[in-house]
């Protein structure tokens, strides 16, 4: 027995050395005649080794190889800020790799680790573990991983595998996870989730700041909230603040009101419900039948579902298959059904070249233009009900077989109504004109009418004028072409604009100025972690045995087994489940 309070070794310097001891002592029960040291009752066994320190209740130390088996309420310390606890813990004084197990917690200012096995390697101020490990952060909450690093020098954790992120707002999914503890900066790599109460996040690559609640989200992203979903290229998130921007390739997806919003770049407020979008904005109201697109520089969608409005400026274009519209400006209140095209007075008065362009809307083979158009749909049916055209109305219609003569009617309103979506009846009110090409019934030209009146009331059958009623009528008369000079042919005002009208939803876009988006690099593409156990390790493993040939090398004892990575490739498709089929079939038809 070797009655020692304060023994220390008489090796060199940089071996392991004991601080204070209650009782050592050395059995034949120990092999390789290792000193066991045991605590008394004020203090438990201490060693120190270039900075660390080391206390437990028993500990067996192989002097030969320089290493420590600590055994009960194991604790090692590094500093002021790395605290280690234990029930067993193994060190190398000459490779300095600890292997700590039995409810291992790993404290430092901003976390606390927990986890069955913990391998510390003090030369590259490394922790590792592989048997599922549970890291608490006050600010952040709780992450558990299978396999987990903590990189002293840098305040950073990389998890991987299972990687589950618990705060009292939201849930983090992913696979890989590198966590910087000082700021909260969260790197997520593969198919990640971020669920919350009233929002879900996915996207294969992120960045995610925990303490400020923002992130910024790429490859397949997309957000999902209140039946609505946002998907882009690139996406920022705030979440205190409800708001989310995308940039390139957006889609927005409104489920309950069977709508989508695409273009190139977008703000969406979710508190407010709103949600602005420009770059090529595309807005398409899906309907069973036959869906609406309005395209125009600017989209703003606004209001509760019930109380939606959506307005297009500047530039907008409306195109249904039996219907198409130009204007300045579309409003669109959707519990009402009531679309309204607004001429905005952009052009100085003083410039003797500004155009002002009415808003114009074409309808199976009529044009109708105006300074304002109203369209009335029925809300429930999707169906159109009417249409008022305000100031300067003006209805043409090109005549059945000649090349340039056109059917027209002029006054100051427009009231049409529809049927199955096609014009029917159109009542011209107030200072009513016409000229209108008259045939029979094997389209020969009978005359030419010309005719003057307080109000005009026409019948559309078959997309063609079947019948003019006169009220009020100021005067009129049918001529015969050769009667009929051509420079009289036209009512005053008259702008015939075919060339314009969209046939397609391509057509939308063909007068737009080339995109240029911007290039969104994101993070870099997944790089496994070299392995824990590395090559220059391994070498100092090594050398830690060369002293001991004949005995077994304790050092290179319990390391970890090398764990493959999985690599960390696209595992879904851009997520469409949400959508409807029709929806799904809308937007690849759209092609934009």
């Amino acid at each position: 027995m070797l009655p020692v309070c304060v023994f220390q070794f008489w090796a060199r310097k940089t071996k392991i050395t004991v601080k204070y001891s209650g009782r050592t002592s050395t059995s034949p029960d120990v092999k390789d005649g290792a000193i066991v040291f045991l605590r008394n009752k004020s203090q438990q066994v201490h060693f120190i080794h270039k900075g660390a320190d080391l206390f437990c209740d028993k500990a067996i130390y192989y002097e030969d190889q320089d290493f420590i088996e600590a055994f009960s309420n194991v604790v090692m310390k590094q500093g002021d800020s790395i605290n280690m606890v234990a029930k067993y813990l193994e060190y190398s004084g000459k490779s300095q790799l600890a292997i700590a197990r039995g409810d291992v917690v790993l404290t430092e200012p901003q976390s606390i680790l927990k986890t069955d096995t913990l391998y510390f390697d003090r030369i590259k101020q490394e922790a590792y573990y592989n048997t599922k490990g549970t890291v608490v952060r006050d600010t952040s909450g709780t992450i558990t991983s299978q396999i987990g690093r903590y990189y002293i020098n840098a305040s950073k954790y990389q998890f991987i595998q299972d990687v589950v992120l618990v705060n009292p707002d939201y849930t983090l999914n992913t696979e890989r996870l590198d966590f910087f503890t000082e700021n909260g900066h969260a790197y997520l790599f593969g198919p990640s989730t971020i669920v919350g109460e009233t929002s879900k996040i996915y996207s294969e690559r992120g960045f995610y700041d925990t303490n400020n609640n923002t992130g910024h989200f790429q490859r397949n992203a997309k957000i999902d909230y209140d039946n609505r979903t946002v998907e882009g290229d690139s996406l920022y998130f705030d979440r205190n603040k409800s708001f989310a921007s995308a940039t390139n390739n957006i889609t927005v997806t409104d489920t309950l009101n069977k709508s989508i919003v695409k273009g190139h770049y977008a703000e969406v407020w979710r508190a407010q419900d709103s949600m602005y979008i420009t770059k090529r904005a595309l807005a398409i109201t899906v309907q069973e039948k036959d869906s609406v697109y309005i395209h125009a520089d600017t989209l703003m969608v606004t209001g509760k579902p019930e109380n939606r409005i959506t307005r297009a400026y500047n530039n907008a274009r409306l195109y249904k298959s039996d219907m198409a519209g130009k204007s300045d400006s579309i409003h669109v209140n959707h519990k009402e059904g009531l679309t309204q095209m607004i001429n905005l007075n952009r052009f100085s008065s003083t410039d003797a070249f500004a155009t002002k362009r009415k808003p114009v809307l074409w309808n199976i083979g009529n044009q109708m233009t105006g300074d304002t158009i109203h369209l009335i749909s029925n809300p429930k049916t999707e169906q159109l009900d009417s249409l008022k055209v305000f100031e300067n109305a003006f209805l043409i219609s090109k005549d059945t077989i000649s090349e340039d003569g056109f059917n027209q009617i002029k006054g100051q309103r427009l009231i049409g109504l529809f049927r199955d979506n096609e014009l029917y009846n159109v009542d011209i009110i107030k200072n009513a004109e016409t000229i209108r090409y008259l045939r029979n019934d094997d389209g020969e030209l009978i005359g030419i009418q010309k005719s003057k009146s307080g109000s005009i009331n026409v019948k559309i059958i078959d997309q063609a004028i079947d019948e003019v009623r006169f009220i009020n009528q100021i005067d009129g008369n049918i001529f015969p072409e050769s009667e009929f000079p051509k420079s009289g042919r036209k009512l005053r005002d008259f702008d015939w604009r075919g060339e314009e009208q969209p046939l397609s939803v391509e057509d939308l876009f063909k007068d737009d100025s080339p995109l240029d988006l911007p290039t969104i690099k994101g993070l870099d593409d997944y790089v496994p972690p070299e392995a824990f156990i590395g090559d220059a390790i391994t070498q100092r493993i090594e050398e830690a045995g060369k002293a001991t040939p004949e005995k077994e090398n304790k050092a290179a004892r319990n390391l970890p087994k090398k764990t493959a990575v999985k690599p960390l490739e696209s595992t879904t498709k851009k997520a469409d489940s949400t959508k409807t089929k029709p929806i799904k079939d809308i937007i690849k038809k759209e092609g934009q």
